[in-house]
Formats: C-alpha cells, structure tokens, sequence
C-alpha cells in the first residue's frame, strides 16, 4: 500500500501531539514510553510495507484490545498514576482537564482500527502499528518501573495484565509483518 505524503505528515502530527500531550501532563519519563509506542509505531507504519486485511489482524486485535480494557482498570485500582507521580516527580493530572480528555481522544481513535483497515486506509495501518507497538513493548515499562522505586523489586501497578497484553499485540505485530509485501 502506498503511502500519500498527506498521511504521513498527519500521521507525524498525531504521534508528535500525543508525544506532547504526555510530556505536558505526565512528564518526560512517560513521554520517552509513548515513544516507544507512537514513534515506534510510526516508523514501523514507514518502514513495514503490509498488505494484512482485518480478517487477518481481528483476533489479535480485539484480544489486545481486551486485555488493554482489563490492564486499564489494574492501573486504576492499584493506584498507577500515583505511584508513576512518585517515580516523576510530576503530579497526577486532573481526570477531568481538557488535556487528558485530548489524550483520550487520541488514544480513542484506536477504536476505529476495524473500520479504517477494513477500507484499507493507510492512517488506520498507522493506528495498527501504534497500538500493537504501544501495547507490546510500552506497557513492558511495568516491569522497569520497580527498579525506580524505594521498595525491593516487586510488584508495580498493571504488571500483571501486560502479561497477557504484551503477547497478544506481539501476535498482531506478528501477522502484519507476515503479510509484508
């Protein structure tokens, strides 16, 4: 699938805002993980040519979706914000604050992942690769994070659904590069 100039600078802008979103609202330590998933994300959309169709990506997809569903609620009911504020020095952001609705905005557009490749839309390719990068290597940060603490390694809030998580997504990334061209 060629890629349009149009997309590409659109798909640059939607990484580097989202970049900006997470430095702005949770600090540098954070934006340098959305890296890994957007930035990385973008240069595998660039850089891995894939003709995968939907039906090709769905279970991977929806599964990582649903285990990105269940690793949202460990966060929040183990308190992740917090304890990621305690590593950065950088205060918990207001839920309800016009920047973290814009992060959600942006995160929610990998809902439209089905209908965008299902069209065979570049940007939702783009959309496939940032969530997949996003939720199999980003969310490996859970893992790292203890390392900053003052406690003895242990436990750190969504450990343990990136178990399921970051498998899932490997797949998807799996099945796109397979079908590279």
């Amino acid at each position: 699938m060629k890629k349009q100039a149009p997309t590409i600078a659109f798909a640059g802008f939607f990484t580097l805002a989202v970049l900006v979103l997470g430095y702005i609202m949770l600090g540098l330590l954070p934006m340098f993980l959305f890296a890994f998933g957007f930035l990385g994300g973008y240069i595998l959309w660039l850089s891995v040519p894939t003709n995968a169709t939907f039906a090709q990506i769905k279970v991977p997809f929806f599964l990582s979706f649903i285990f990105f569903i269940l690793h949202k609620f460990e966060e929040r009911y183990f308190d992740f914000f917090p304890r990621l504020a305690e590593i950065t020095g950088v205060p918990v952001p207001d839920t309800n604050s016009f920047l973290v609705y814009l992060l959600y905005a942006f995160a929610g557009a990998w809902l439209l992942i089905p209908l965008l490749v299902k069209r065979g839309y570049s940007f939702g390719y783009y959309l496939t690769w940032t969530f997949f990068t996003a939720m199999g290597v980003t969310e490996l940060a859970h893992f790292i994070f203890p390392f900053f603490t003052k406690e003895p390694y242990g436990y750190f809030p969504g450990m343990a659904s990136v178990l399921l998580l970051a498998p899932s997504a490997w797949w998807g990334m799996w099945r796109l590069i397979k079908r590279a061209k």
